[in-house]
């Protein structure tokens, strides 16, 4: 591609080619034949600053339109669309930051006052570790440890939620709170200088204040909630409007737990850091009021699962099938390149777009790294042996669970292995016991699923080597 070739100059008036829906926030929307203006070239080149017809303004790709006076080409175009060229990601997040979840291994949740003390011996000056407050519920106590002897302190809340060890200085959150601390001793006995770490896994905390100050706070104002569309881990899912376009906003019904809102807000969190057009996209967070609302793009198709099940086979094509599979793996193959472990891949996790375009979604799962908590239920049916044995989750542990998925989406929306009841799968899969193919299944498919489905996870494909035989497959016409 020359410059010449992906350029077109500021004022240049193009048609588009084909329909392009958008798949971000920031995208223009268009339908082939329709008159878009360039009004600037981005950073990456391959995506321009446009007008169009209407007057709305957003990001379009280079190579979904040609220049006006080219425009009698556009009669007969490729039937199927290109993809729209990959855009750099620092262009697309240019003004909005990455929201990082911060760990928390020095605290240990609900251990008794002898416990703590016990985990402070032998004392060392500056040993510490925070736990919740067993005299006063809902708040917390650090344990310090000082001259061979422990001092605790009462860590209580502001009607923010905000956390102070004095009364006087109060801070968003526990990490910010022993931060300060370890920096200044500023009243305590000595300065914060080594943590006892909690065995397993540590909890994890996410800044409010973060999601402002990175760009990702949307006023509840700019919300317009118009009916509900399900419910989900945490509250309600709605239907709403943000600036003119159609959104959906998970709610956050009560804040039953500060461990419920982290995960919701880790999400979130998790979000911010991913932008892939096989993704579900995440717009912002509103944090104005509560409850607090996460505002993904819309999926006008809903889930796949449901899909498949009320559609079956007199409306899904073959070539619907192998484009949803490909979509699915393309997505995951984004996820594998950045090391994310989505640990909950499914078809009910998989959203679809009004022009049938899958993309994977749910992350409240998903981290960087493979440790869980132990409140975390696994949805057995799809999750690899090493996961629920010994808690190994990996991109490996996703390729399996990616196996299920394709053997959802050839029957249609089948719950994997019927007739097999849940506390018996495990034993069956350890005895090496694989579902056969569903009916009509390509052979090539059921091939790349039992290929997922290797009781070693190294002998596993990877993503990339998966996507390559998907492009191999084509359906019958």
């Amino acid at each position: 591609m020359t410059d010449k070739e992906s350029r077109f100059p500021p004022g240049t008036t193009c048609v588009g080619k084909y329909d392009f829906p958008g798949r971000a926030p920031h995208d223009l929307p268009f339908r082939k034949g329709d008159s878009l203006i360039i009004i600037k070239v981005s950073k990456d080149p391959n995506w321009y600053k446009a007008r169009h017809s209407n007057g709305t303004e957003g990001m379009i790709p280079y190579n979904y339109v040609m220049e006006k006076s080219n425009s009698s080409h556009i009669s007969n175009p490729s039937p199927v669309p290109p993809t729209p060229c990959s855009r750099d990601e620092s262009a697309v997040m240019e003004k909005r930051g990455v929201v990082k979840l911060h760990t928390m291994p020095w605290f240990h949740g609900d251990i008794t006052r002898a416990d703590s003390e016990a985990l402070l011996t032998p004392p060392k000056d500056g040993l510490f570790l925070v736990r919740e407050s067993q005299a006063h519920k809902g708040n917390y106590t650090l344990c310090v440890s000082y001259k061979g002897k422990v001092e605790f302190y009462q860590i209580e809340k502001d009607s923010r939620q905000w956390v102070s060890a004095d009364g006087e200085e109060y801070f968003e959150n526990l990490v910010k709170l022993v931060e300060h601390y370890q920096k200044d001793a500023d009243g305590l006995v000595c300065r914060l200088r080594h943590s006892v770490e909690k065995k397993g896994a540590h909890d994890i905390v996410v800044s409010l204040e973060e999601f402002k100050n990175k760009g990702w706070a949307i006023p509840r104002a700019d919300l317009d909630m118009k009916s509900t569309l399900g419910k989900g881990e945490f509250g309600e899912v709605w239907l709403g409007e943000y600036r003119g376009n159609k959104v959906a906003i998970k709610m956050l019904k009560e804040i039953k737990s500060r461990q419920a809102t982290q995960q919701f807000l880790a999400e979130a969190s998790v979000m911010t850091t991913l932008s892939h057009t096989n993704l579900v996209g995440l717009i912002g967070v509103s944090l104005d009021e509560s409850p607090i609302y996460l505002v993904t793009e819309f999926m006008g198709k809903g889930a796949l699962e449901q899909y498949l099940r009320t559609r079956g086979r007199s409306v899904i094509t073959k070539q619907n099938q192998i484009d949803f599979a490909r979509n699915v793996c393309n997505g995951m193959v984004y996820l594998e390149s950045k090391n994310f472990v989505h640990r909950d891949l499914a078809s009910r996790n998989v959203l679809l777009s009004d022009e049938l375009v899958a993309k994977v979604s749910d992350f409240g799962l998903a981290r960087e790294g493979v440790t869980r908590s132990d409140s975390q239920k696994l949805p057995v049916k799809w999750t690899a042996p090493e996961a629920l044995k010994e808690n190994k989750f990996s991109n490996k542990s996703d390729v399996w669970s990616f196996g299920i998925f394709l053997w959802e989406l050839y029957s249609y929306g089948r719950v994997p292995y019927p007739r097999v009841p849940a506390n018996d799968i495990m034993q069956f899969v350890e005895r090496g016991y694989r579902m056969d193919p569903p009916d009509g299944c390509p052979p090539v498919i059921y091939q790349i699923m039992k290929d997922c489905w290797q009781a070693d996870p190294n002998a596993r494909p990877n993503f990339t080597r998966i996507m390559k035989s998907l492009e191999k497959e084509v359906p019958p016409s």
